[in-house]
């Protein structure tokens, strides 16, 4: 109720640029790019045809790996509202988009890649954690800590993929004993050095299976994808709708 009569007031604006409807005006609606096949069939790395598997592919420590859409433009902006500005309604919305346009591996348990202590007070909270607890909702799953992340690492964004992994190395513990189907979640998905690090701990304390699932998917050097252009909310016909808060699911 009190969340209602909130948005009566301080009406939330488009999660893609800040002025429009929420959660997505219809200018970034039809700009979002969703990731669909053909594509790898383990990372869902966009491919001109199906492959079991890509240069662009994780860690082996991570079974698969999914994210709903290319991370430029709006979506990109949505998820920097999420991590940067505090706009944490932004993860029940992004929630909805993967649980939309994604088929998740079956799961036990969902969980996240967490934030440092340290980065986690300076943002206020932990978007990944955010985007997991919608996601399970979602999904019908229950979310749990799994890990904790004792040292913080500088930023990635400058770093080869294979500096990455040897940066990520250890930088995850699980807190407990782990069961054996997780679904792990980050915000942005982009070499996979991150989850596969985190995926390791989740292994090393129980896990059979990890299955990764990010809001975006980062694609540096990466030409325009097949379909670029098209509206991808909602999308019609044979594949799934996407719906987000304020709009009625098929």
């Amino acid at each position: 109720m009190w969340g209602r009569a909130l948005d009566a007031v301080y009406p939330r604006g488009c999660a893609g640029c800040g002025a429009g409807a929420w959660p997505f005006c219809s200018s970034c609606a039809q700009a979002l790019r969703p990731l669909a096949p053909p594509w790898c069939e383990r990372c869902g790395s966009p491919s001109i045809l199906a492959v079991p598997a890509c240069r662009d592919c994780p860690p082996s420590s991570l079974d698969s790996a999914r994210a709903a859409f290319v991370y430029d433009g709006p979506a990109r902006r949505a998820v920097h509202r999420l991590k940067f500005s505090g706009w944490r309604d932004v993860a029940t919305a992004m929630a909805d988009a993967i649980a939309a346009v994604t088929t998740p591996a079956a799961a036990d348990v969902v969980t996240w890649v967490p934030l440092a202590r340290g980065r986690r007070a300076e943002r206020g909270y932990d978007q990944a954690r955010a985007l997991a607890v919608a996601l399970a909702h979602r999904l019908d799953l229950p979310a749990a800590r799994l890990l904790r992340r004792p040292v913080a690492t500088d930023p990635q964004a400058r770093r080869s993929g294979a500096e990455r992994r040897t940066a990520m190395r250890g930088a995850f513990r699980a807190v407990h004993d782990v069961p054996a189907r997780v679904l792990l979640v980050d915000d942005v998905l982009t070499t996979g050095a991150t989850l596969g690090a985190a995926a390791e701990a989740l292994r090393g304390a129980g896990a059979r299976e990890v299955h990764a699932l990010a809001a975006a998917r980062s694609l540096p050097g990466r030409g325009p994808l097949r379909g670029a252009g098209r509206s991808a909310y909602p999308r019609v016909g044979s594949g799934p709708g996407l719906w987000l808060p304020g709009d009625v699911p098929r």
